[in-house]
């Protein structure tokens, strides 16, 4: 258990903090499924703007530190492969 003054507010902001990054890592797989079930469904104009869409919430979450630099760009390179397949 955390004793001194700065360590009890560390708890307190680490637990907002993962309040605040779990918030947005969820609207990020919001966008994801949403592009997913687009492709899936075949629907090239809905998955285009669906794609649209997640591109700067990827963006985001890497410069809000939730996501990793990498891991965005391989989910948003692998959607572009399977959106570029449906032609």
């Amino acid at each position: 258990m955390a004793n001194t003054p700065q360590a009890k507010k560390r708890i307190r902001r680490n637990d907002r903090r993962a309040e605040i990054n779990g918030n947005r890592v969820g609207r990020i797989r919001t966008f994801v499924k949403k592009a997913e079930a687009a492709l899936a469904a075949g629907d090239k104009p809905a998955a285009t703007e669906a794609m649209a869409a997640m591109q700067p919430e990827l963006a985001r979450g890497v410069a809000k530190g939730v996501l990793h630099k990498n891991t965005a760009s391989r989910k948003f390179s692998r959607l572009t492969k399977r959106l570029a397949a449906l032609a």
